[in-house]
């Protein structure tokens, strides 16, 4: 119970770091929307527009927290923990999104450059990137174990480089008249966050696709199963992630005794937790054609 308790206070604190973080970076972006419009940077209004991703990211993975820690029920019998990744998949398109909008935005930029601002632009860059330093600070811990919250962390830590570029920019600005640099450190901001959405994505997509979890190897696992004695042979084998730290099993295994089900199917549950940690499995036993599967097996199994 004790131990309950204390995960629960755990989650009601995580809630509360997101929430904090959710309101600083809304905040921000306005600020950086102003500063933006203000100073004529380019660059400024696309570190806006990546921390209002920010702030978004951390929203859908405070709300999907929030979902996800419901009971299963006759509606969804498998819980609701998946509403974390799918969370994942909305917060890594948007990063997509947001990167192909900043690429077109600096090329255009190209064609029509801009007097812009540079201490407008080192100052508010500055006070972001003291903010989102603060905000990944807040969600680095729980980034470790939830696919959710990764994504949003990774939403901050690329908005803290991108903070620290245009930083650099508006200094290259006030000390030499660059204005180029502020194009080019927009097209820099929007290849690095189509790099991270590229680095996340295929997992996302893997888990609700139901793919075979990583590490994990159809023929093996079939191999240690057919090892179990009294098991002839496993077919229609299906491994899946009920999220991406619940593995699941679906498989029809062929015995050489009805009678010693019950004994197999502990066996084999305890192989498929202990080494694949696959803790919910689904077993349909059969006996037909077992004679074919093991033909110099007797029927109580052995040779």
């Amino acid at each position: 119970m004790s131990n309950d308790h204390s995960h629960h206070d755990v989650e009601i604190m995580g809630d509360r770091r997101l929430l904090v973080a959710i309101v600083i970076n809304m905040l921000l972006t306005l600020a950086q929307v102003v500063g933006g419009l203000v100073s004529g940077s380019l660059s400024l209004i696309a570190d806006a527009l990546h921390n209002f991703s920010d702030a978004s990211s951390l929203l859908i993975a405070w709300v999907a927290r929030k979902i996800g820690r419901q009971p299963p029920d006759a509606f969804k019998t498998f819980g609701y923990k998946r509403a974390e990744v799918i969370a994942a998949l909305i917060n890594l398109v948007t990063l997509v999104l947001i990167g192909l909008y900043l690429i077109y935005q600096a090329l255009w930029r190209f064609y029509t450059p801009q007097e812009i601002e540079g201490w407008i632009v080192v100052i508010v860059a500055a006070v972001a990137l003291v903010i989102d330093v603060a905000t990944a600070m807040l969600t680095y811990s729980m980034s470790k174990n939830s696919l959710n919250i990764r994504a949003a962390f990774l939403h901050n830590v690329s908005d803290a480089l991108a903070s620290v570029g245009v930083i650099v920019v508006g200094s290259l600005i006030l000390l030499y008249g660059w204005y180029w640099t502020d194009t080019v450190m927009t097209l820099a901001i929007a290849g690095y966050v189509l790099y991270q959405a590229a680095t996340l994505l295929p997992v996302t997509i893997h888990i609700l696709m139901q793919g075979t979890p990583e590490g994990l190897a159809i023929d093996e696992i079939i191999g240690a199963m057919e090892k179990v004695e009294g098991v002839c042979n496993v077919h229609h084998v299906h491994v899946w992630q009920i999220d991406e730290h619940q593995n699941a099993l679906e498989a029809h295994v062929v015995v050489a005794d009805f009678m010693q089900t019950e004994q197999v199917k502990m066996a084999l549950k305890s192989e498929l937790e202990q080494r694949f940690s696959i803790a919910h499995s689904t077993l349909e036993f059969e006996t037909v054609h077992c004679k074919e599967y093991c033909p110099t097996r007797n029927p109580s199994g052995n040779v």
